[in-house]
């Protein structure tokens, strides 16, 4: 992982935070509040959790991140700017045209993008096939994949979820963001999918739910679900606030995609470092 020892952890997500907003100024508009919401869990996957090599993003050796909600690719590409794998010259390319940073991932154009998203629910599906792969090889490396409390409203994410317990897949970390919002509005009135974290273990994973906002911890999660002994998969259920860090778009009614008028970036921006951790 990219070293930088005197570096924090919620610096880094203050960081992540400040890249996603500059690139959405470039558009004027975007999934800001997601990004905004997951900073600080991707600060601890890719600064404290993951194994990688910033230089060679297709090393064998290497942890996976699958981004299954594809529209929080500004969320992902802002963590790999930060960790090196993206130089920062290219965010202001953000979903422009030939640019390697489309508004939706795609693994063909970006670095350290492992699939491509957009149609939501099959990133936990790809996860299992990488894990069986990984075993087959007899790799170390662990599957980690993001996915959103609306894909919870797919059958094929409980496909995923019953075949990961039968092949006891202990390398797969799943993390699912659960900030109740959702294209149609708040996600638990969709479909109801509560109480989450008794029905994941009764598919047989081990699973655990903690403030996703919240550092250490998500830190100390991810640090159980690493060590977990028993031959599970392991998921994190994170409680996260859209636009976290950014107060007037924490308070916004709409904020699946949102347009920032053009003063109101600075404002972001302004806020973003007022709540910085030293």
């Amino acid at each position: 992982m990219a070293d930088l020892p005197n570096t924090s952890l919620a610096d880094r997500a203050y960081r992540i935070r400040r890249n996603a907003v500059l690139m959405g100024e470039v558009q004027g508009q975007g999934y800001i509040a997601q990004a905004l919401d997951i900073a600080d869990v991707l600060s601890v996957a890719y600064f404290h959790a993951m194994t990688y090599r910033p230089e060679d993003p297709d090393w064998e050796g290497r942890d996976r991140f699958l981004l299954s909600n594809g529209h929080y690719a500004i969320a992902l590409y802002a963590a790999l700017i930060e960790a090196g794998v993206i130089p920062e010259e290219e965010l202001e390319s953000y979903g422009t045209d030939d640019s390697r940073l489309p508004m939706s991932g795609m693994a063909q154009y970006t670095p350290g993008m492992e699939m491509s998203g957009g149609s939501l629910g099959i990133g936990l599906s790809i996860a299992v096939g990488k894990c069986l792969g990984l075993k087959r090889k007899g790799s170390p490396s662990f599957v980690y994949t993001l996915f959103s409390d609306g894909e919870l409203d797919e059958g094929s994410v409980w496909e995923a979820i019953m075949a990961a317990a039968h092949h006891k897949l202990d390398n797969l970390i799943a993390i699912v963001d659960i900030n109740n919002m959702q294209a149609d509005g708040p996600s638990t009135q969709m479909m109801g999918f509560e109480p989450l974290v008794p029905k994941l273990e009764a598919f047989g994973w081990y699973a655990q739910r903690v403030n996703g906002n919240d550092i250490e911890a998500v830190r100390e999660a991810f640090d159980r679900a690493r060590q977990h002994p028993l031959p599970q998969p392991r998921m994190i259920v994170a409680d996260t606030l859209m636009g976290k860090g950014v107060p007037f778009l924490e308070t916004r009614d709409k904020s699946h995609f949102i347009r920032i008028e053009a003063h109101e970036w600075q404002l972001a921006l302004a806020a973003l470092d007022a709540g910085r951790n030293p």
